[in-house]
C-alpha cells in the first residue's frame, strides 16, 4: 500500500458505481487510480470529487501492466477542505480542465505541484485574476515563455517581442500587459479589468494553442464567462 497526495483534475464514471480519477501527485506526477464504490448509494465520498481539491488516498499497487491502482483510502487533504463560492469553484474547474491537457506526460514535479497549490490558495482567498497569472508561471516552469525584450510587440509563433504588430489578438495594449505579467516577481498581485482579463486569456490560449502540440481551448472557460456575467 502506498500513501499519495494529489490535485484531482478530473474523473470518470465507470459503470454504475465506481470511478477513474486523473490526478497529479506529489509522489510521482500525472497519475490515474480506480475508485471502486464511490457512487455507491452508502458511500460518502462522492462530495470529494471536486475539481482541483487536494485529496489524501492510500493505493493498492496493480499487480498486472497496463492496469491502474485501486484506492483503498480517499479524504481531503487537512489543509484543503475549504470550499469556494460558485465563481472561485468554475476558476478552479477551469484551472483543472487545462491542466488535464497539458500534465498528461508529466512525471513527479515538486515545483508544478507548488504552484497549482499557489493558484488554488489565491483563488479560494478571492483573487479572480490568480488564473492568467498560474498560465504565464506555468509557461514559464515549462520553458516556453516569451523572452523578454524593449520591443513593444509579442511574436507569438517565436515566442519573442518585435517592432511590428502581426497578430490581432497581441497588439500593442495586450502586449504590454503580456510584458508586465513575464516581468513580474509575483504575477498573482496583478489585476486587470474584466476586458482585458478575457483578452489576456484569449491571447494566453493562442499561445498555448501554437507551442503545445493539439492544445484544445477548454470548455469551462466559456462556462466560467458565464459565471462571471
Amino acid at each position: 500500500m502506498q500513501d499519495q497526495k494529489c490535485f484531482l483534475l478530473s474523473y470518470i464514471k465507470y459503470g454504475d458505481n465506481d470511478a477513474v480519477l486523473h490526478c497529479f501527485s506529489q509522489e510521482s506526477g500525472f497519475e490515474s487510480f480506480f475508485a471502486r464504490g464511490i457512487y455507491a448509494p452508502r458511500n460518502k465520498k462522492k462530495p470529494y470529487l471536486i475539481p482541483l481539491i487536494l485529496l489524501n488516498i492510500s493505493i493498492i499497487p496493480a499487480n498486472k501492466s497496463g492496469k491502474i491502482p485501486n484506492i483503498s483510502k480517499l479524504e481531503p487533504a487537512e489543509e484543503h477542505e475549504e470550499k469556494g463560492n460558485l465563481v472561485q469553484n468554475t476558476i478552479l474547474f477551469f484551472v483543472a480542465e487545462f491542466l488535464n491537457q497539458v500534465l498528461r506526460e508529466e512525471r513527479q514535479s515538486e515545483t508544478i505541484f507548488h504552484e497549482i497549490t499557489v493558484v488554488r490558495k489565491e483563488t479560494l482567498g478571492g483573487n479572480i485574476n490568480a488564473y492568467n497569472a498560474f498560465l504565464v508561471k506555468f509557461l514559464q516552469i515549462s520553458g516556453i515563455a516569451p523572452l523578454l525584450s524593449d520591443q513593444q510587440f509579442l511574436h507569438p509563433e517565436s515566442g519573442t517581442f518585435g517592432h511590428e504588430e502581426i497578430h490581432e489578438l497581441f497588439d500593442e495594449k495586450l502586449s504590454q500587459i503580456w510584458h508586465h505579467f513575464l516581468a513580474a516577481p509575483n504575477p498573482y498581485e496583478i489585476s486587470l479589468k474584466r476586458t482585458d482579463r478575457n483578452l489576456f486569456t484569449d491571447s494566453l490560449m493562442r499561445y498555448y494553442q501554437i507551442h503545445f502540440s493539439g492544445f484544445r481551448i477548454p470548455k469551462s472557460l466559456e462556462i466560467m464567462r458565464q459565471v462571471y456575467e
